[in-house]
């Protein structure tokens, strides 16, 4: 019995160390990590140079945009806002509810000023006047932490976010959990999987040569998972955002961020 008892002890400490080796190895860990360390150097000398980064190009035209008088109103955002650098802070309460008990991004909410305030018409998603703006104003809160709230309010969007964050998708079945929770650091081609944090957007893609929001970076790697992708400014994506941003609370605001 006592040798039994021996081989017994001695089997269940090899799997112990087994499983600890496992642990290791994989890429569950509470350490935050933003995209930026695992990009390659070249990518990251690219962000860290105001001059080179061509973010910036979108950045000026922003700040164009923000003084420019519109036709229709007589006004401009600087009419309401005052200088740009008075909205520091502003872009890390989104996203939020509105009056309407309605969960949008920052660029809706620029598109409600526009049409409510301005009498212009929306800017379509993705567009370079509403990316300028958008990045502009998350530019203000560069180097601040990101510490999104979750209330009665906006419990139920994260929640959906929380699930659709889980949920396999595609003729491929994958989650966004299994590449950024359980694969962080591996392969995909040649790039690094990394943890999938939010804080550098709207981010310079240098595989698009422009930049991209949060949605149509995650409509992108949906349609990698060969699923049927939701819409820019969807209840889903904008539920998606506010759990993904909520994950990476501590991170600091790169904006504008370059990744490949």
């Amino acid at each position: 019995m006592i040798y039994s008892y021996n081989i017994f002890k001695n089997h269940y400490f090899f799997l112990c160390v087994i499983i600890l080796l496992f642990l290791h190895n994989t890429s569950f860990t509470k350490e935050l990590i933003s995209g930026y360390q695992f990009s390659e150097p070249s990518t990251q000398a690219i962000q860290d140079d105001d001059f080179t980064n061509p973010a910036f190009i979108w950045i000026e035209h922003g700040k164009q945009i923000w003084k420019q008088k519109q036709v229709s109103s007589e006004l401009s955002c600087n009419s309401c806002h005052g200088e740009v650098k008075n909205m520091k802070g502003i872009s890390l309460k989104y996203p939020k509810i509105n009056d309407e008990k309605k969960l949008i991004n920052l660029e809706q909410k620029i598109n409600i000023c526009r049409t409510n305030k301005m009498n212009l018409k929306k800017l379509q998603p993705e567009s370079k006047n509403l990316l300028a703006l958008s990045a502009l104003l998350t530019f203000q809160s560069k180097g601040l932490m990101q510490k999104i709230e979750i209330n009665t309010e906006n419990k139920k969007w994260f929640d959906l976010g929380e699930k659709l964050y889980f949920k396999k998708i595609g003729q491929m079945g994958l989650s966004c959990s299994q590449c950024h929770d359980e694969r962080v650091g591996k392969n995909l081609r040649a790039e690094k999987i990394s943890q999938g944090h939010v804080n550098g957007f709207p981010t310079y893609l240098l595989r698009w040569s422009k930049i991209a929001s949060v949605h149509r970076r995650i409509q992108f790697c949906n349609e990698q998972a060969r699923a049927l992708p939701f819409k820019i400014f969807s209840n889903e994506y904008n539920a998606l955002q506010l759990y993904m941003t909520w994950r990476g609370n501590g991170l600091v605001i790169e904006t504008p961020a370059v990744r490949k």
